[in-house]
């Protein structure tokens, strides 16, 4: 999909963006982040919603009942679920969807998905965020209803697909009120952040080494756009795929006023080891890094997935732009 290193590509696909080992290294340390919310059984009211519908990549996927044995291989479905009281209905877990706690983790893979050992739990409903291993047509010969939610490109895209997860689940009300929430936080959190006279430039780094960053085309991407922010990493991508590699050359030259780590697990990437790297003391987010905090350390999951911890996620981008400019 990507014209990059093939382990980069997918971990963008499901954290940002298909499923990929890299995305998934720990729970999220953002204390603004919201709590998921707790388990609960369906009403009567909700069972009453079914047989429903939900439209997905898929296409559109009838669910007769009410699912009492899901199964979720995308680590974003599965903090989506959790969080609009779907928990309880929540079997089991891919190995890399690690928030919450609570999730019911399991050896069963995203990245190589095996319809046979994903049957032994008996699930009503699967959802997957990549068709690798034909696992929807694999599934769907066993007559296992499947929702495939791949990586969005918008918010909205993203707050569609909890709104589907809540039709599919008989959590239509949770998952309208949880969309709202985020939608209010989010806008909040833009408009309360300095815009200024001229746009900051930013390099946001998602794989190291080799400098991979995100295009503006990308779902991070079109986040960070509503900061009025330029991202440097445009220009670069000749080939249109959205995650380009930079040389250090051209950071230098680009001069990005901010530098944003989404592999501070997966590369153990801080501000101490950017501020580090050979010849990048003439960036202007390195000099200003010890007084402005102007290198800022992601959580690798929240960054490269699309769930209610966006909401914590954009807060610490608005912190950062905010004290750039102090």
């Amino acid at each position: 999909m990507h014209s990059r290193p093939h382990s980069l590509t997918r971990r963008v696909a499901v954290g940002v963006v298909a499923v990929s080992a890299l995305l998934a290294a720990g729970c999220s340390s953002s204390k603004s982040a919201p709590a998921p919310a707790a388990a609960t059984s369906s009403t009567s009211p909700a069972a009453a919603a079914f047989p429903t519908t939900v439209t997905a990549k898929n296409g559109a996927v009838k669910l007769a009942a009410e699912p009492k044995k899901i199964v979720s291989l995308s680590p974003s479905a599965t903090e989506d679920l959790f969080q609009i009281g779907a928990g309880s209905q929540v079997v089991a877990v891919d190995d890399q969807s690690n928030f919450p706690a609570s999730a019911p983790k399991t050896s069963l893979s995203g990245y190589k998905p095996n319809a046979e050992a994903i049957a032994k739990y008996n699930p009503d409903l699967v959802v997957v965020a990549d068709d690798s291993a034909q696992i929807v047509e694999q599934l769907g010969k066993l007559n296992v209803p499947v929702l495939w939610f791949d990586a969005p490109n918008t918010l909205d895209d993203a707050y569609s697909q909890i709104t589907a997860l809540g039709t599919a689940t008989g959590h239509t009300a949770a998952a309208t009120t949880e969309v709202s929430s985020m939608k209010q936080q989010i806008t909040a959190a833009i408009a309360a952040t300095k815009k200024p006279a001229t746009p900051l430039k930013y390099y946001y780094e998602v794989g190291t080494p080799g400098n991979y960053s995100a295009t503006s085309k990308t779902f991070i991407g079109s986040i960070l756009s509503q900061f009025g922010l330029t991202n440097i990493a445009d220009p670069a991508d000749k080939t249109g795929g959205g995650y380009p590699q930079l040389s250090d050359e051209y950071l230098v030259t680009a001069a990005p006023d901010l530098i944003f780590l989404a592999d501070t697990k997966c590369c153990q990437q801080t501000p101490a080891t950017t501020t580090a790297r050979p010849g990048w003391s003439a960036i202007p987010a390195v000099k200003n890094a010890p007084a402005k905090h102007t290198i800022v350390g992601l959580d690798d999951d929240i960054a490269s997935r699309w769930g209610p911890r966006l909401v914590g996620l954009v807060q610490q981008i608005s912190q950062a732009v905010n004290q750039a400019q102090d």
